[in-house]
């Protein structure tokens, strides 16, 4: 065992070298930019009783813990060894909640709900989506990590079609359309419980997708949903809807300006994140499904003298709309601009 910081927390972890589902309990530091964002978005919201329904190390809990105003928190794996290592690490930070060793779909439907659920594997989130589906309350948040990026990416298109119910596409728009179908495969669950979800954070970084959920109970609002079902690039069918609450999004990236628990020992994932952050805050604001990329324009058109992207993105402001980097691509840009133009622009 040895101790590591993160955030407001300090806690032991396992020794071993190489992430993997076989182990019984593993910290991954290249997932605190995805605790962090939790953190930062449940910070907007009221005091809730939260789940963590894969649990770990507990570093997620025992953030939200310190760092947030809760009701309660309950953290469940369904590992012993990590079951006794979060308790571990509940004395260690000297917080309390309510810890568990169970079946994760088991814990979740023995409950009465939880305002919060945080389902974030290794692997796929479908095995506990039926039950945490259940197990929102009205107006809740739902958060969903999957790291199956490589059937909703199109590497395998046939796994993808068995498992998230639509076909996906390989190329440069493939994690946006990837992240949509895996929307629009949790929404159809909601669905069958009268639940529209409907997302209000969205992304993808480091080979794995993110979405948090707000719970709506209703029929109409679930007819609404699926109204915005269909196709984009030739992927679906999937999501069409908005990926951002624009308002959220700016809120998160303002608290994080300056913010000394995120920052502790760490500049440089700090600056990743606000880096992130400001991407997002921007894009959420063109309520566009899909994105333009120079390189696929310029392959396309054969163009040799590229423009750059910022320059690019003033020039579709100047001419009235809306444009901005993606955090899906490094080349690429949403806006509200037709490809015809874009082309022409980019032509100069």
């Amino acid at each position: 065992m040895r101790k590591v910081r993160e955030g407001s927390a300090e806690v032991f972890i396992p020794t071993e070298e190489k992430i993997s589902k076989e182990l019984p309990v593993f910290y991954n530091p290249a997932m605190k930019l995805n605790r962090d964002i939790s953190i930062l978005l449940l910070q907007q919201f009221p005091s809730m009783n939260i789940c963590d329904l894969l649990a770990g190390t507990g570093i997620r809990a025992i953030r939200m813990a310190k760092e947030l105003k809760h009701k309660s928190i309950a953290a469940n794996d369904n590992s012993k060894k990590a079951f006794e290592l979060i308790k571990e690490n509940m004395r260690l930070n000297k917080v309390k909640f309510s810890v568990h060793n169970e079946d994760a779909n088991r814990f979740l439907l023995n409950s009465k709900g939880f305002d919060y659920i945080d389902v974030d594997p290794f692997g796929s989130s479908n095995f506990f989506l039926d039950a945490a589906v259940k197990r929102i309350s009205r107006n809740g948040i739902l958060a969903v990590t999957n790291t199956d990026t490589a059937a909703l990416t199109g590497t395998y298109p046939k796994a993808c079609i068995r498992k998230y119910w639509a076909t996906p596409k390989r190329d440069y728009m493939m994690h946006e359309t990837g992240l949509r179908i895996l929307i629009r495969r949790v929404q159809l669950i909601g669905m069958q419980y009268e639940k529209a979800l409907i997302p209000i954070f969205s992304y993808y970084k480091d080979h794995y997708l993110r979405i948090f959920f707000k719970c709506i109970k209703g029929k109409k609002e679930c007819d609404k949903v699926a109204e915005q079902h269909g196709v984009l690039n030739n992927a679906g069918p999937l999501w069409l809807g908005i990926l951002w609450d624009k308002k959220l999004a700016d809120k998160i990236y303002r608290k994080t300006i300056g913010n000394k628990i995120i920052k502790i020992n760490d500049n440089k994932s700090y600056d990743e994140l606000l880096k992130f952050l400001k991407i997002i805050k921007e894009e959420s604001k063109i309520n566009a499904a899909g994105f333009h990329d120079i390189h696929e324009a310029a392959k396309e058109k054969k163009l040799k003298v590229l423009m750059k992207k910022e320059d690019l993105i003033r020039k579709i402001r100047k001419i009235g709309y809306k444009a901005a980097s993606t955090h899906f691509s490094g080349t690429g840009i949403r806006t509200d601009i037709d490809y015809k133009r874009f082309l022409a622009l980019l032509k100069g």
